[in-house]
């Protein structure tokens, strides 16, 4: 009898890895639509408008037609490129060839973002907006420079950080006011002050990490404000300190009229001269706040910082002292953010608690985030794209936390170890090589 063999039911050829599921993915995009249609309809579609009856809801449909077109095209585009490569990278879309190069283009994007904040007072086109614009990116690229040595380098997280720019405002703001000390004279001394309150808010977290330490200074930072607002007699309270001096050039006032610096050089008085006088100033103190965070950084306590970050307890059981390395991660932090403090004060001439909200301290860690923690380049970027980006869509401001929520949270899907993920080791045997993000914890000390 002859055997007889089963066949096997035709089964569905598997799809090829490098083939397109059409309707998956459209089924995909359409689906992110409708969830964003449900999230922006009535944040973005409806807006309330003074009128004479009261308020009424103004519809703006357009704008959620926008934001609804905008997600479907994004996801359609991420599902055809980035989400069809082996770990969904932003990374993968580099060319292979252009990778061993990387170190290179971060020197030359460096060397670029240096030669015009150099020049951006003369270049062509360039008027007071653009150098007061370039001042306020300059004053967030040294805050976020300096809660990157807390935040980056010794892995505390910090969200009171607003507290030491406040100390140095009203540090300066009260000198000046009460005791007639010029600038220069306060700068210093408005940094030790801001060292003290580091080491103040230090102690009592020595024992403190992760989201325990983050609750500890974000109520410091709020004490701060409060202490500021309701302290009436030696803070002026809500009202504010006004008239605060301004800086002279070697004791030259930027005044009109004889004695004054345009009048000592022989030029026309102009009010550009004290504008562009205070952008150099702040640029300037951001390149010490630099130069002092990379020479630290090479120095013992700066790797002392990286040893803390990665593991606190193998430091303690090498005998390093953490006492002594976190205080002196705060204090210095805290100190550029009492300089920061002092000029904002005399370039704003008028101060009040409401500058130094959480909201500031927010903002200020978010660029360290996304410009990726312990990377000065970074963090610099970073803040070029969100302080100096934001002010050319003033029309968009009330969607601007909107903004920085879906920016947080794109950073924390495709780069979470922020736009410059790779790290120059402090220390290092015949070559510098560059280490990977994936082999450092930063920030989870």
């Amino acid at each position: 009898m002859a055997a007889t063999t089963k066949q096997a039911p035709a089964t569905a050829e598997p799809p090829r890895p490098g083939g397109i599921d059409v309707a998956h993915v459209l089924k995909d995009a359409v689906f992110s639509a409708m969830i964003a249609l449900g999230l922006f309809g009535v944040i973005m579609g409806l807006k309330t408008e003074q009128a004479p009856g009261g308020l009424v809801l103004e519809p703006h449909w357009e704008r959620v037609l926008w934001a609804v077109g905008i997600v479907f095209v994004g996801r359609l585009l991420l599902n055809l490129t980035i989400w069809r490569r082996p770990g969904g990278k932003i990374d993968d879309l580099m060319p292979v060839g252009l990778k061993k190069y990387s170190r290179f283009v971060g020197t030359a994007i460096g060397a670029a973002l240096i030669l015009v904040a150099l020049t951006l007072p003369f270049l062509p086109g360039t008027g007071r907006y653009h150098v007061d614009l370039g001042t306020l990116v300059l004053t967030y690229v040294m805050l976020g420079w300096g809660l990157n040595i807390v935040v980056g380098l010794a892995g505390l997280l910090d969200l009171g950080y607003v507290a030491f720019y406040a100390v140095g405002a009203y540090s300066y703001a009260l000198l000046a006011t009460y005791f007639d000390l010029g600038f220069w004279v306060c700068l210093p001394l408005a940094f030790i002050l801001a060292c003290f309150w580091g080491i103040i808010l230090g102690f009592p977290v020595l024992r403190l990490r992760g989201d325990y330490l983050a609750i500890v200074t974000l109520a410091f930072g709020e004490i701060i404000r409060v202490v500021l607002l309701n302290w009436s007699e030696f803070t002026g309270g809500p009202n504010g300190i006004g008239q605060i001096p301004r800086p002279t050039f070697f004791g030259l006032e930027f005044s009109r009229g004889e004695g004054g610096f345009a009048d000592y050089f022989g030029l026309d008085f102009s009010s550009m001269h004290r504008i562009i006088f205070l952008y150099y100033v702040i640029l300037v103190l951001a390149f010490v706040t630099h130069f002092v965070s990379v020479r630290l950084r090479k120095l013992p306590i700066g790797r002392a910082w990286e040893a803390m970050r990665e593991d606190e307890i193998a430091c303690r059981s090498l005998g390093l002292s953490i006492v002594r390395t976190k205080l002196t991660a705060f204090a210095i932090g805290a100190g550029f953010g009492g300089l920061a403090g002092a000029f904002f004060a005399t370039r704003q001439g008028f101060i009040s608690p409401e500058s130094f909200t959480f909201i500031e301290s927010a903002l200020i860690l978010a660029i360290v985030v996304l410009g990726g923690m312990g990377s000065q380049l970074g963090v610099a970027i970073a803040a070029v794209v969100m302080i100096g980006g934001f002010e050319y869509f003033r029309e968009f401001e009330q969607y601007r936390m909107l903004v920085f929520g879906a920016m947080m949270v794109l950073i924390m899907v495709w780069r979470p170890r922020g736009l410059v993920s790779a790290r120059a080791p402090s220390v290092f045997l015949k070559e510098r090589k560059a280490v990977g993000a994936d082999m450092v914890s930063q920030g989870h000390g």
